[in-house]
């Protein structure tokens, strides 16, 4: 009894010494299954692939556009969102026959791999499946046994989180295709020179097998063994009756590329600057590639004619108005050639402006009611504080409508209008509508700023334009006005023109409209009269010329196109007869014939007001206009505040109308009491070279002393204030200046005075030559009857 219970001891005993090793062991065995578990679940790194893509760039439709390299130096594109089904079964076919049946691992492959190893004494199969060939892509490491085992396991891990489709898609994108390409769509592109959705049996049989070896068999090398295993893929999916008779036979004969095919250049500029952007993405742009290749040949035509003139280089953008999306984007000719800095986006060069931004001006005076379309504005020369501006022509008109002023883009009336508008409001008004090249002050740009004296971008320009004709467009539909958003070149749902609601917008829809209505009068550089052609459409244009001849601008507006163009040499030369009508204008209007064409704008009636207007002055009707002289039109509302005619006065003649005259003296000659039309004398001395039918007012009766409020006489050299440098005869004496003056009466005599010392006379031609010395001068000029005017100058 004793012996059993001790022996029953030593059995509970050593039973509880091993139910704590298994307690111990269980304790441990919980955790690290758990590690495993977890590992197993995280494995699997998220992207499975951290390599650098291609920029991929598509048009609307996407057709490709072009693509810049990867930061690798690999032309791999961004995964698409399939692979094409033939490819997909000649790949499964080929390397993988089971892929859709395991689970990432094939046993029976892996069975026979060790099996045909031991045979053979070496490595001849490695039984990897396709998703194991993806783990090996992405983690590039050596092939070792133990490597092998980790695929595996990540292979299982992959059949986990992805369908089978994107597995291969997985494998399809990264597979090197040899060279420097990698995946089937580039290999596309570079061997066949389509997208992989059309790839033929032939194409995709050859795919399929040039990852097996991709070094050993390429395009250049070793033709005959890719033939024939691409062949041998073929004829196996002939026999398995994947392929008839006809598609093998076809398969079969199709031979070989014999070298890469280049990528498509369609719009390179826009693929760069996506690059720059959004580089190593696939990206669908909003232009239309037949578009495009259209409007790059009528570039390309205009460019072979300008070179010859030493002009190498045009940029041209397009927009749609109502999509507010790019419809096309040259930003200049012949990318591909390393000459003329062709590979210079000009459409966001920031270039010198000329008189582009005229209407901007225009457009903001007729808004505030500064400025009436037919106002008379003076054409003249003139110096402010040094600045003496001169017309294109070298021409004075001494008076002209705004509207003609704007049409021919005449200088001088728009520096005085400049002038009055503020030169600070104007360059913040540019600043808010979208100019970004204003990097200097206000002051610094001074009047020049609407000649040219600043540099703007051909993206901002037209820009700018296009929010016009928007604004115009959504008024004429909803009677509201929008903040407008910036015009896209990504093809978005999110490309809406219309922001949040805006009261008080930059530019109103009847100014808008009053503006292109005037540059619809541009004349056209064929010379034709669109208005008498029905077919021809309307279109609002306007050029600039730069300085120098280095820029010549044309933008155009209709409703549903804005087309900008630029002219000239990216290195800044400049070359005679380079003008924006000459050049630009020319090349916008075959680009405007190469677009659908579209309606005028309606007119925004409920954002005018009729007025009478007198018919010569262009403002306002006076009491002093005559009745049959005036029309009524339509102007921004806040024109009915602008200028009351003051050119049309109230004159008292003989009845011959050859005097002027008043009750006290008229005499025999008796009096008449008539509106006369009277411009100033230095307008008036020009004005009546350009307008024959101008009737200048009849001098005093001898009879009667001047006694009109009217002015005689007007200085036209020199201008007030101005300072003048006199270069030296030939023989080493200084030169002379011509002191030039404009009277009503040319007959009368004018006697001249410098400094308070009497220098002559003159009569008709009231032009008087002499040599003033350095310093301030003060010129006096006396007529006749008495009337006198001066000025006062410095020689420098």
């Amino acid at each position: 009894m004793r012996q059993f219970l001790q022996s029953t001891k030593i059995f509970l005993i050593r039973q509880w010494e091993r139910y704590k090793k298994a307690k111990m062991k269980y304790r441990i065995g919980i955790p690290v299954c758990l590690i495993l578990l977890a590992w197993y679940i995280f494995c699997l790194p998220s992207p499975l692939f951290h390599v650098p893509y291609s920029t991929v760039v598509s048009d609307r439709h996407e057709e490709l556009l072009g693509a810049r390299i990867a930061n690798d130096q690999q032309w791999r594109f961004p995964m698409s969102d399939s692979i094409p089904d033939k490819y997909k079964t000649c790949l499964t076919e080929f390397e993988d026959r089971h892929f859709n049946r395991h689970w990432g691992v094939n046993p029976l492959a892996l069975a026979r791999a060790i099996k045909q190893n031991i045979s053979s004494g070496r490595i001849v199969s490695g039984a990897s499946t396709i998703t194991m060939q993806t783990i090996r892509l992405s983690r590039k490491e050596n092939r070792t046994f133990g490597e092998k085992f980790i695929e595996m396991i990540l292979a299982t891990r992959l059949e986990l989180s992805y369908s089978k489709d994107e597995i291969l898609n997985l494998y399809a994108s990264h597979t090197p295709m040899g060279g420097n390409v990698v995946g089937i769509e580039a290999a596309s592109w570079r061997y066949f020179g389509h997208q992989a959705a059309t790839l033929s049996w032939a194409e995709a049989a050859t795919l399929a097998v040039l990852p097996n070896s991709p070094t050993l068999m390429h395009f250049g090398k070793n033709r005959d063994k890719l033939l024939t295993k691409r062949n041998r893929l073929l004829e196996l999916l002939y026999q398995r009756e994947i392929l008839d008779k006809v598609d093998y036979e076809l398969a079969i004969a199709e031979p070989l590329p014999f070298q890469p095919h280049p990528l498509p250049q369609v719009a390179p500029h826009l693929v760069t600057r996506l690059y720059k952007e959004q580089g190593g993405k696939h990206i669908t742009a909003t232009i239309d590639k037949s578009q495009q290749e259209r409007i790059e040949s009528v570039l390309g035509r205009w460019n072979a004619e300008f070179s010859q003139n030493g002009i190498r280089n045009i940029a041209a953008i397009v927009f749609d108005v109502q999509k507010n999306e790019v419809v096309a984007y040259c930003g200049n000719v012949d990318f591909e050639k390393s000459i003329s800095a062709n590979q210079v986006d000009v459409i966001q060069a920031p270039r010198s402006t000329g008189s582009i931004l005229k209407p901007f001006l225009y457009c903001a005076m007729l808004q505030e009611g500064e400025l009436l379309p037919g106002q008379l504005l003076p054409d003249v020369p003139i110096n402010l504080n040094g600045f003496a501006p001169k017309n294109f022509s070298l021409q004075y008109d001494g008076a002209t409508h705004a509207s003609e002023a704007l049409a021919r883009s005449l200088n001088v009336p728009f520096v005085v209008s400049l002038r009055k508008y503020s030169v600070p409001k104007f360059y913040n008004l540019l600043k808010r509508a979208g100019m970004t090249t204003l990097n200097r002050t206000a002051d610094n740009y001074g009047l020049s700023l609407i000649l040219g004296g600043a540099e703007g971008k051909l993206w901002d320009i037209s820009t700018m334009y296009l929010q016009m004709a928007q604004q115009l467009n959504i008024f004429n539909e909803e009677s509201r006005y929008y903040d407008m958003k910036q015009p896209s070149y990504i093809l978005s749902d999110d490309n809406d023109q219309k922001g949040d609601r805006n009261r008080t917008p930059l530019f109103s829809a009847g100014a808008i409209w009053q503006t292109f209505e005037a540059l619809t009068n541009v004349n056209r550089p064929d010379e034709i009269d669109w208005r008498s052609i029905p077919s021809i459409q309307k279109i609002a244009w306007k050029t600039g010329t730069s300085f120098g001849f280095r820029d010549g601008w044309a933008v155009g507006i209709s409703p549903k196109y804005v087309v900008g163009v630029w002219v000239g040499n990216s290195d800044g030369e400049g070359r005679p007869g380079l003008t924006g009508a000459r050049t630009a204008g020319m090349v916008m209007f075959d680009i405007f014939n190469a677009l659908p064409q579209s309606r005028w704008f309606a007119r925004p009636e409920s954002d005018l007001v009729r007025a009478e207007i007198c018919h010569e002055s262009g403002c306002l009707k006076s009491m002093n206009c005559p009745a049959t002289e005036t029309d009524t039109i339509w102007i921004s509302k806040k024109g009915l505040n602008g200028s009351v005619c003051s050119y049309h006065k109230l004159v008292h003649l003989s009845e011959d109308m050859k005097y002027q005259v008043y009750d006290e003296c008229a005499g025999k000659r008796g009096i008449i009491h008539t509106s006369w039309f009277i411009l100033p004398p230095s307008w008036e001395w020009y004005y009546k070279e350009q307008h024959p039918a101008y009737r200048p007012l009849p001098p005093y009766s001898p009879e009667c002393s001047e006694g009109s409020d009217i002015k005689p006489m007007d200085f036209i050299y020199p201008f007030p204030n101005a300072v003048i440098s006199l270069p030296k005869q030939l023989d080493g004496t200084p030169g002379q200046l011509v002191f030039e003056l404009a009277h009503r009466s040319p007959q009368n005599r004018v006697f001249w005075h410098l400094d308070g010392q009497y220098i002559g006379e003159t009569k008709g031609f009231h032009k008087m030559e002499y040599s003033p010395a350095k310093g301030e001068h003060h010129l006096i000029a006396v007529d006749e009857t008495g009337e006198s005017i001066s000025v006062k100058f410095s020689i420098k």
